[in-house]
């Protein structure tokens, strides 16, 4: 297994953000209660599993993802619930997982997809070809009488890298897609793993809710991996994943700055509802990228400031066309 090296190149935009992140990572761990605070992980958490579930078409909205997790009974597809409850039972075995143990890998897909597959926890035993959303062949995973020992070497090179963990984690995301082990939760297999290994680098990353940052970069993430598909190798993922970490990281820091900053929070609250309100006298909806530009934050701090002004009753989350948009209520 020490021959096998997956093909990716280390440029300039890696090693800046590598360097960025490794500061911020500095200044989260000096100002931040992240590791710390129960509600904060617990928020963080579950807007993880909502965005990791999302990409994958779960329906439930953040606000109900919460519910389901506060034992709170909703009306949706029991199978969404279903994926809810599981992704936060693995999530929360985080600290007990060992990351380059194909066994630990094994059970975590059993309790990822239990109840929801015939092969939960074991390795697919058919064929398979990746998809767009459109329906178009994006490529063909591994034959699976290859996947058990292509998962084994790649975990084996994760173990044994010298590469800094932010870079081979990327590499192993990718990879992991690419060889497309289980028959149905690789995508949201590969994004707790990458989860798994970043929180070993830094604990505090296992709060951070990268999964939400991916989910409103959803066509730029898949993208990344086409990219990479078509190069044969994953220079591109790596690019766009450590800017998301990034961008994860600086919303987390701005959160921070936030609770810093509480007795404020009410005037900078109404000033947001301004803008909004404002934005929406003349247009018919509002939308996360406008709300980032409006008030100058972070896409994940647009989608609080949006479900925080829906669970007020100010604003209703429809949609228009594919997107996701936000409406004055009544």
């Amino acid at each position: 297994m020490a021959d096998y090296q997956p093909p990716f190149q280390i440029t300039d935009a890696i090693i800046n953000d590598v360097a960025e992140i490794s500061e911020l990572m500095g200044k989260l761990s000096v100002t931040s209660g992240l590791s710390a605070n129960p509600t904060l992980r617990r928020e963080n958490r579950i807007r993880t599993i909502h965005g990791s579930l999302a990409i994958e078409q779960n329906t439930l909205s953040l606000e109900q993802v919460t519910a389901v997790l506060n034992g709170k009974t909703i009306i949706a597809p029991p199978k969404d619930i279903a994926e809810v409850k599981n992704a936060y039972e693995i999530y929360e075995q985080l600290d007990s997982l060992n990351p380059y143990s194909a066994e630990d890998l094994l059970a975590a897909h059993g309790v990822m997809m239990r109840g929801l597959v015939e092969e939960a926890g074991m390795f697919r035993t058919r064929p398979v070809g990746v998809v767009d959303q459109k329906g178009n062949i994006l490529h063909f995973g591994t034959l699976p009488d290859y996947v058990p020992d292509s998962v084994m070497k790649l975990l084996d090179w994760e173990e044994h890298s010298t590469v800094h963990m932010l870079i081979r984690s990327c590499v192993f995301h990718y990879e992991f897609e690419l060889i497309h082990p289980f028959a149905d939760g690789n995508g949201r297999m590969g994004r707790l793993w990458h989860t798994l290994l970043l929180s070993r680098w830094n604990p505090m990353l296992a709060w951070l809710p990268v999964e939400s940052i991916i989910h409103d970069r959803q066509q730029e993430y898949y993208d990344a991996i086409n990219e990479c598909n078509y190069a044969g190798e994953s220079t591109a993922f790596v690019e766009f994943m450590l800017a998301s970490i990034k961008a994860s990281l600086m919303d987390a820091l701005a959160v921070s700055d936030e609770m810093s900053d509480a007795p404020t929070k009410p005037d900078k609250e109404a000033s947001r509802w301004n803008l909004i309100k404002a934005y929406l006298n003349d247009h018919p909806f509002i939308m996360n990228a406008d709300v980032r530009a409006l008030c100058d934050v972070s896409a994940a701090t647009a989608n609080r400031i949006l479900a925080g002004f829906v669970r007020d009753g100010k604003l209703e989350k429809c949609r228009e066309n594919s997107w996701w948009v936000y409406k004055l209520k009544g």
